[in-house]
């Protein structure tokens, strides 16, 4: 297993600086970030270049990338163009977005295996047909209809929730900023989970532990469950780092300021150390999420083992 975890890291290595290269490139021919920052009117050339030299724009791509990552691996991950450092802006907009992600991936779980198992044990009954087609509206609607619909009934409507986000953003205020987040997910979950349930539970190892008169719940989760949930596991643990990403029409829609406001922001501003730096610590998220994914394959199914 160690073998297995340095391989994996060492792994890691040039998959990350490929990710950040590409990231990299792609955000420096998004315009030139020195013409926001004069306003609505245009900088004069002695301003321009006094502010590339300053931010380091005025050197070869190449060059302004090696000098990043040297500053990123001390952990600095440079300055925004407003000069707040972009470690601050990480300070802020992560803890907010963990905690929203956190209620996501529970809904995930929770909701989406137990929706799973139940109709993967009744398949083709009522309650089977009726989760299926369940699942495939949420699938088919678009998060921020989902989002906007949940604001103005539960919010404006109806009163139950407040349809901003304060700026603490405590766990009581994201429960439907979340169910909107993992609403698409939690639907692949249950579709996910049924599919293998229903596939497993024809087995000849769970008509062994049925045989043998094992109790009907023991053989569900001791059995049947654990080995239909390593597809589950490798979709949740991919997407641990979709949902921190692609928090972006949620957030606008409740007005939380968290990664994804951040990322917005970076992207309308043309602050391309804000986007790197962010989508940096997003790669780094997905790289440690799968890695984790992997080690879990082992304690679901024994059969695997790591050299």
């Amino acid at each position: 297993m160690g073998r297995y975890v340095v391989r994996r890291l060492l792994q890691m290595i040039p998959v990350f600086i490929g990710a950040t290269l590409l990231i990299f490139l792609m955000v420096n021919v998004m315009g030139d970030p020195i013409a926001g920052l004069c306003g609505d009117r245009e900088c004069d050339p002695a301003t321009a270049a006094q502010l590339r030299h300053e931010f380091g724009l005025d050197q070869p791509v190449w060059r302004q990338y090696v000098t990043y990552m040297g500053n990123v691996f001390t952990g600095d991950f440079g300055t925004a163009f407003n000069g707040q450092p972009v470690t601050e802006l990480m300070g802020t907009a992560f803890p907010v977005t963990i905690r929203l992600t956190i209620v996501a991936i529970l809904f995930e779980i929770v909701v989406g295996i137990v929706l799973g198992v139940v109709t993967g044990l009744r398949r083709g009954r009522p309650v089977d047909t009726g989760v299926l087609l369940l699942t495939l509206v949420v699938i088919s609607v678009p998060t921020f209809v989902t989002g906007l619909l949940l604001q103005l009934l539960l919010g404006v409507k109806w009163g139950w929730i407040d349809p901003a986000v304060s700026s603490e953003a405590p766990f009581g205020e994201l429960i439907v900023p979340g169910l909107v987040l993992a609403s698409v997910s939690l639907a692949y979950v249950t579709r996910l989970t049924r599919t293998s349930i229903a596939e497993n539970r024809r087995s000849d190892y769970v008509r062994t532990a049925i045989a043998k008169g094992l109790p009907r719940h023991r053989v569900i989760t001791r059995h049947l469950l654990r080995n239909s949930l390593i597809p589950v596991v490798t979709f949740i643990g991919t997407d641990i780092g979709a949902l921190m990403g692609g928090a972006i029409v949620t957030e606008r829609i409740f007005n939380i300021h968290g990664v994804g406001y951040q990322l917005y922001q970076g992207i309308l501003r043309q602050n391309t150390q804000t986007v790197v730096g962010f989508v940096t610590v997003l790669v780094l998220v997905f790289l440690v999420a799968n890695l984790l994914v992997d080690l879990l394959y082992a304690v679901l199914d024994p059969r695997i083992r790591y050299a």
